[in-house]
Formats: C-alpha cells, sequence, structure tokens
C-alpha cells in the first residue's frame, strides 16, 4: 500500500471532514477563546448577534468554517477550521479587529463602559482539536 493511500484509507476510517489542495490534504481545528476589555459582560442580545454575524463573515471571507461559535457574556469561544496559509495569531486578530472595529461603531454605548481604541482584551487563548488523540496517532504510526 503507498504512504498516500494509506493516509487516505486512515482519513476515510475516521471519517473526518478534511480539506484539500494542491497535493495536501489537512484538517486545522483551533479552539479559540477571547474576552472584551476588562472582561466586562456585555456580550449579551444585539451585540452578541452582531459579534456572531461578524465572525461568520470574517471566516467566510477567508475561507475558513465555523464549527463551533459559543458567545458568553464576557467571552467568546470559537471552533474553527483554518486553511495551512495563515497563522492562528493571524486569525485571531482579524477576528478580533473587524468585529472590534464594527461593534464600536454601531454600539456606541458601549464607550462608557470601554474606554479606548479596543472592544477586546489583548490576547486569547487557542488549542488544536482533533477527532483522535494523540496516543492512537502513535499507534497507528508504530503499526504502519
Amino acid at each position: 500500500m503507498t504512504e498516500w493511500r494509506a493516509v487516505q484509507n486512515y482519513a476515510t476510517i475516521q471519517n473526518m471532514k478534511y480539506w484539500t489542495g494542491s497535493q495536501t490534504k489537512y484538517r486545522l481545528m483551533y479552539h479559540l477563546v477571547w474576552i472584551p476589555k476588562y472582561r466586562k459582560r456585555v456580550l449579551k442580545g444585539k451585540v452578541a448577534v452582531r459579534i456572531a454575524e461578524l465572525l461568520h463573515e470574517c471566516a467566510d471571507m477567508n475561507r475558513w468554517k465555523i464549527e463551533e461559535l459559543n458567545i458568553q457574556e464576557d467571552h467568546v469561544h470559537v471552533l474553527v477550521q483554518m486553511r495551512p496559509n495563515v497563522s492562528v495569531s493571524k486569525m485571531v486578530q482579524l477576528f478580533k479587529g473587524r468585529s472590534s472595529k464594527a461593534i464600536r461603531e454601531e454600539f456606541p454605548e458601549l464607550q462608557e463602559f470601554l474606554w479606548g481604541k479596543s472592544f477586546w482584551a489583548d490576547g486569547y487563548f487557542a488549542e488544536t482539536s482533533g477527532q483522535v488523540n494523540e496516543a492512537r496517532i502513535r499507534e497507528y504510526i508504530k503499526n504502519q
């Protein structure tokens, strides 16, 4: 069995949704979390709805796929599949930057709580995500 065939069979067995490019096959999933400045509880109602719209627009424009999105009053969770031509930090910068600008323009009443030029706090949490755990991948590689 060729190397590529083994990879294809492994992907089929795991029933994962891989994306393909020119001579590539990948599934890059990230769980991202970030908070508004001062962790203020402002992500509710129309603000939360608009943030969800903005994040989906950003993902669509960059050909990413938001698999899950949960906006709590004081933080955002996103599970997103991305392409390998952009770094995680760039992806977060695009998500946060565009949404920050739009939210501050569309909801001027938030200025009372969040002074300065940014809606979001600095930083974020990022973790890779997969359907197969590390132990299983190690076992698969050892048994080739």
